[in-house]
């Protein structure tokens, strides 16, 4: 009864049919092993429920046996050892079958869902990770990985086999005498419903619980993150207490879900000392009208030993399947969630022959109550290079990001060479192009795994080619480790000018037709500024380039300037004609930075 209602509850919810569904999808792959892992249990399950009853044999002829000089009843008595030992080591073979099958099969499901998760995560827009803590995405992959290998062991280890075990137990009982049999089951049918009962009324809190842990693991992430900012504003205290209240509420939590735990244990093992009480009251009235023999004791008693020890587990194995299921919820939730960027199904790889980009008419709200970009048109050149310019927030990075499609056009089209951007694959658009930020962040891996980063088929040679072109090799040949010197969590080891040369190596490296560079040079002290903008003028022969600065003199040379204000273009010309215009914006702007300073 409570594992029909188990399973009953489970088809009511959508998100564990969808975590069951997510296992299952990646378990079918193994059809084989599955069969293997759900038949053998069973068949070794059977084969040790048949093992009593040559016990109960065994006591019978022990019980009015006597010592034989013939060996008679010694013979008679080995009988029953010997099957007892053939149906254990049959048992004891398919159980080690089992063992080393699970050992293949459940660390090669782990594996592909971590790669499932890898691949899906990684496929989301760029607006979902910054709504998202790093850390508990992380948790949340842990989490779910935990999950699988937690739900298959307590369905294939003890839901399975307690179900197969019970169900021949009370058939056994029947057989031997229907009355004990209909006890046993009666009080099965009870235990198992309150313990199912208590299971679900624990679910709640366990949910709670692992919600409160993914709560203390982002916001213990994204202090260590801000460490540095922590230091700095003398913060450490006010973080510790505002940890020590999320501590605090998941210790209440997590001390709720384990009182509603140890209660449940409470009701049970009274369930069982009723039972063997019980049981054992009925069967000596039986005895003593000649009903049972002393084999029957014996065999009720090896029953009911199975049968408690497996059945004391239920409610556990039950609150354990849920809280397994509560934990993967929130990560089957993410790969349940559509991407917000997707490629069309008909979508062809960019081709790139001149370089020509349209925005045409582009409009995008980051929500409905904040528009960023509004009608936003410009023809680029191809092999034209672009300064986009203006106040903080006037809409100039979103527009490179939208370049790169990590968001979509609220309205209106970008066309690169004749292609809307939408139609083609987001990779061959990115492999298109080019792209410095303005705060790169770096793997914590080698400096020359992350300048060959920018094209990963690419020689030693042709990164180090790169690297002295971005004037890398200046601060890298002063290592001791030189190239191989590890740069730390998101390139934490390195200055920001020394991040924004490696940066730069990368997309010289990569040599893509279109270069986007948003503030390349801005980390960089004048001299190492004058040398890579050298570098970076040779980068931009022949491509079409687009650069954000709020230095006006990076983009002096640039073919044309166009001003942006509250995500309109408020004027276009060249650095001389924008900086002669009276009343002009780029002119009040040059006028403030040539002057050096800022009224």
């Amino acid at each position: 009864m409570g594992i029909v209602l188990f399973w009953l509850h489970l088809a009511m919810k959508q998100i564990t049919r969808q975590t069951f569904l997510l296992f299952w999808r990646h378990s079918r792959r193994y059809g084989l092993l599955v069969a293997i892992q759900l038949i053998v249990p069973v068949a070794a399950v059977l084969i040790e429920t048949t093992a009593p009853l040559f016990y109960k044999r065994f006591f019978d002829i022990l019980a009015v046996a006597k010592p034989d000089a013939a060996g008679a009843t010694v013979a008679a008595l080995t009988r029953p050892i010997i099957a007892i030992f053939i149906l254990g080591s049959t048992a004891w073979a398919l159980w080690r079958i089992v063992h080393f099958v699970n050992n293949h099969f459940q660390p090669r499901v782990l594996a592909d869902l971590a790669d499932s998760c890898f691949e899906y995560l990684h496929e989301h827009s760029y607006r979902f990770f910054v709504n998202r803590f790093v850390g508990a995405l992380v948790r949340k992959v842990n989490r779910l990985i935990n999950a699988y290998e937690g739900v298959t062991d307590k369905i294939q280890w003890d839901l399975l086999p307690l179900t197969i075990r019970t169900g021949a137990i009370l058939v056994v009982l029947f057989w031997e005498n229907y009355l004990l049999g209909a006890i046993l089951l009666a009080w099965t049918i009870i235990y198992l419903g309150i313990s199912y009962g208590l299971a679900i009324l624990k679910l709640p809190y366990d949910e709670k619980r692992s919600a409160s842990d993914t709560i203390v693991t982002a916001r213990l992430a994204d202090s260590i993150t801000n460490n540095a900012n922590i230091k700095l504003f003398t913060a450490a205290g006010d973080e510790h207490r505002e940890f020590g209240k999320l501590t605090e509420k998941q210790f209440r939590a997590t001390r709720l879900a384990w009182n509603v735990e140890g209660f449940a244990d409470a009701i049970q093992s009274s369930l069982m000392v009723v039972l063997e009480f019980s049981i054992f009251y009925v069967a000596i009235r039986f005895w003593s009208r000649g009903m049972l023999t002393v084999g029957d004791f014996v065999l009720i008693q090896t029953y009911l030993m199975q049968m408690l020890s497996r059945l004391w587990g239920f409610g556990r194995i039950i609150r354990d399947l849920y809280r397994y299921l509560a934990d993967a919820e929130e990560m089957v939730e993410i790969l349940e969630t559509p991407h917000e960027v997707q490629d069309n199904p008909n979508a062809k790889p960019l081709a790139v022959t001149t370089g020509v980009i349209t925005f045409r008419d582009i409009s995008f709200d980051y929500a409905q109550t904040r528009t960023v970009i509004k009608n936003f048109s410009l023809d680029i050149a191809a092999g034209e290079k672009v300064g986009l310019v203006g106040p903080s927030g006037a809409g100039k990075s979103t527009l490179v990001a939208l370049l790169l499609r990590f968001y979509d056009l609220t309205s209106g089209q970008i066309i690169i060479d004749g292609q809307d951007i939408a139609d083609v694959t987001q990779e061959s658009l990115r492999a298109a192009i080019g792209y410095v930020p303005q705060d790169p962040i770096l793997f914590h891996r080698t400096l020359m795994e992350n300048i060959r980063y920018g094209r990963r088929d690419a020689t030693d040679a042709e990164v180090l080619t790169a690297s002295q072109a971005a004037h890398c090799d200046e601060f890298i040949n002063q290592l001791p480790d030189g190239y191989q010197t590890y740069v730390g969590e998101r390139g934490i080891k390195l200055s920001g000018g020394e991040r924004q040369r490696v940066a730069i190596a990368r997309a010289i490296l990569k040599n893509a037709p279109i270069l986007l560079l948003d503030e390349a040079t801005s980390s960089l002290d004048s001299h190492a500024e004058k040398l890579i903008q050298e570098a970076l003028r040779r980068l931009m022969e022949g491509k079409t380039t687009i650069v954000i600065a709020h230095r006006l003199s990076t983009i002096m040379k640039m073919d044309r300037i166009v001003v942006v204000r509250d995500g309109r273009i408020h004027e276009v010309g060249t650095h001389e004609t924008l900086v002669h215009k009276s009343g002009g914006l780029y002119k009040q702007l040059w006028e403030l930075q040539a002057g050096g300073f800022i009224v």
